[in-house]
């Protein structure tokens, strides 16, 4: 999949190790033959669906935020659905900028999917594939207010 977005693609190292790589949201490291590197955060769901789940909590009763909404040290998140082969690689700033201009109103239209992890329940938001990539296209415009002489 990264040969097919970075077709001169030299190396892509997977980071396992625990450490503030993994807690940013890093789990591969790509780099291109001019030596110019990306690194991304990796999420595969198991079936295809007509969404991507945005994690708004990571961990809810604690309130630590989820990946839409924390700082993250990564330039994509690379969300996989299995059975089809496909794969969004969304840019991570213009995605939470999109978040932050439509979080609120996707909650309250979509509603939230809570996962059962051991200890701790995560809160995601389903947002629909198109609706959130045309988020993204129009958070990656910025306009600066106008001002007459």
């Amino acid at each position: 999949m990264y040969r097919r977005a970075f077709p001169k693609l030299a190396s892509a190292v997977a980071v396992r190790n625990d450490g503030w790589a993994q807690r940013g949201g890093i789990d591969r490291v790509l780099t291109l033959d001019c030596g110019r590197t990306y690194t991304v955060d990796e999420k595969v769901r198991m079936e295809d669906w007509p969404d991507i789940l945005l994690e708004r909590w990571s961990d809810e009763a604690r309130r630590i935020p989820g990946w839409v909404q924390k700082p993250l040290a990564c330039d994509f998140i690379a969300y996989a659905f299995a059975p089809s082969g496909i794969c969004y690689l969304l840019p991570v700033v213009p995605l939470q900028r999109a978040w932050r201009q439509h979080g609120k109103e996707w909650i309250r239209q979509y509603g939230t999917r809570r996962a059962q992890n051991v200890g701790y329940v995560s809160v995601s938001v389903p947002v629909p594939k198109d609706v959130l990539m045309r988020a993204i296209a129009e958070a990656m415009v910025v306009s600066l207010p106008v001002t007459l002489a």
